[in-house]
């Protein structure tokens, strides 16, 4: 029997000043973020959100990577702020409306062991990784706090 994003959320507990690996998907996985007006709007959005530090993400065709730390709330809260956030800017940029986000994401809480800067380059070589550019240097949507 498989798992539904319902049942896998059961038991998720979120925990201030811990750091996450999150990924939310477009709805239908449709590759949304692709025209430059369209992908400035989500940044906009992601430069709004409160109650946690976005410490790097990438933003890319039909999905978004962050690495997030908790400063307060529960991850689901940020994960609604920044589904409701990004949307109303992205349909006001492009001037329509409809769902900008699927239901549900994935995360991962770092563990002590885990390294954030590697984490943090792993998550923004996404573009390169999937071939839609030779260096994260030539892909504009993504940042980090180191930089």
């Amino acid at each position: 029997m498989g798992f539904h994003g319902k049942h896998l959320r059961n038991g998720r507990h979120s925990l201030e000043g811990q750091i996450y690996l999150v990924t939310t998907v477009t709805y239908q996985r449709e590759p949304l973020f692709v025209q430059w007006n369209a992908c400035c709007s989500v940044a906009r959005g992601l430069h709004q959100l409160t109650h946690a530090k976005l410490l790097a993400w990438v933003l890319m065709p039909d999905h978004l990577h962050c690495l997030v730390q908790l400063e307060s709330g529960s991850l689901s809260d940020f994960m609604q702020q920044l589904k409701s956030l990004t949307a109303v800017s992205f349909n006001r940029a492009l001037k329509r409306t409809g769902k900008v986000w699927q239901s549900g994401y994935h995360d991962h809480a770092l563990r002590r062991d885990e390294d954030l800067k590697t984490a943090a380059r792993y998550l923004v070589a996404n573009p390169v990784r999937a071939g839609l550019v030779r260096s994260v240097r030539d892909y504009p949507f993504w940042n980090a706090a180191w930089l």
